[in-house]
């Protein structure tokens, strides 16, 4: 038997956002082990360059490698697009992002080939759901929207309030002008805020979660390599977070429906086993 197949899938997120992603692979794949991590003491990513954004990337899959961990999800759109190409060309486990599975989620649903993007500065600067949209359908029009006080709202619990909802009108306008036919929630965060951004848009327009995506994409990827978990008992989740917060433990067991495992905290500016082009390790 493949020994890697009892070795857990290592997940990471910047913040709570990836426990959406976390939620698929639940459903998608139930006998794997996860270890999760969200690096709360320093989200949202969307805002910082994209050196920073590489390091805090390579620390977090240095942390999950010391885990054992048999393949690696970025739950993190921003991580995904300022990232990922590097880091899959760095490690030898599987690394796969987001952004991929949106596009082909979007390019799927659009009737009038016209899509939204939502997301942080970060993922809506570096346009990688634009491109990876347009190769997969080239007359596509999209529409991209960055979208960055839905992060700290959701992070403070704030996903189903009068904050949330006026917010989500304010920047919602434009894509409704657009007459787009879907949105992508271009960040693992904004699933939390489906409820309000659906109310907004209305039901006509389709909401495109690509965490469900990345879960089959993830599956693929397993059985093709012989590490699916073949084990008939439910699969476990370990937590960690790089800052305690008070309300991780809360909205995670409100957004996955289970009581989950209080998070351990991890020192993660010490796993600079990589050194990034153009600076250095502190």
């Amino acid at each position: 038997m493949n020994s890697a197949k009892e070795n857990p899938i290592g997940v990471f997120d910047s913040g709570l956002g990836g426990l959406t992603v976390l939620k698929e692979i639940s459903k998608i794949l139930p006998h794997e082990d996860v270890i999760y991590f969200g690096d709360t003491a320093r989200v949202p990513y969307g805002p910082r360059s994209r050196e920073t954004i590489l390091k805090y990337t390579f620390q977090a899959i240095n942390f999950l490698l010391t885990k054992n961990v048999k393949a690696i999800v970025i739950a993190c759109n921003t991580a995904t697009a300022r990232a990922l190409v590097e880091a899959q060309s760095v490690y030898d486990v599987p690394i796969i992002g987001v952004i991929k599975a949106g596009a082909r989620a979007a390019c799927k649903y659009t009737k009038n080939l016209k899509v939204g993007v939502i997301g942080t500065e970060g993922t809506i600067k570096s346009k990688a759901y634009n491109t990876e949209i347009q190769k997969i359908k080239k007359d596509v029009e999209v529409f991209a929207k960055a979208c960055p006080l839905f992060v700290p709202i959701t992070e403070e619990g704030w996903s189903n309030t009068d904050v949330a909802k006026l917010t989500a009108k304010r920047y919602l306008k434009e894509l409704k002008d657009a007459e787009v036919d879907s949105i992508v929630l271009g960040c693992t965060h904004y699933p939390l805020l489906k409820r309000t951004i659906g109310e907004e848009v209305g039901e006509e327009i389709k909401l495109v979660n690509p965490a469900r995506e990345t879960a089959y994409e993830l599956k693929d990827i397993l059985v093709s390599e012989d590490m699916e978990n073949d084990k008939n008992d439910e699969g476990s989740c370990e937590y960690y977070v790089s800052d305690i917060n008070e309300r991780f433990s809360s909205i995670a067991k409100e957004f996955l429906k289970k009581d989950i495992e209080n998070p351990k905290l991890v020192q993660i500016h010490k796993f600079n086993k990589v050194r990034i082009d153009g600076f250095k390790e502190e």
